[in-house]
């Protein structure tokens, strides 16, 4: 148990693993913002192709 401590606090005090944990939670904030945008994006295109079909003879 006396182990586990010793390296949660050597995580708290070293400020590599906090900058890590920053960049992997901003890493997947982006990475949910790309996946939304290409669904609105696959979204918009499939209505601009329905109108397109539906306004040729």
């Amino acid at each position: 148990m006396r182990k586990i401590l010793n390296i949660a606090d050597r995580f708290r005090e070293e400020e590599d693993g906090a900058a890590l944990i920053e960049y992997t939670v901003l890493l997947g904030i982006l990475l949910v913002a790309v996946i939304v945008t290409i669904g609105l994006v696959g979204t918009w295109i499939s209505g601009q192709w329905t109108a397109l079909n539906a306004a040729l003879p």
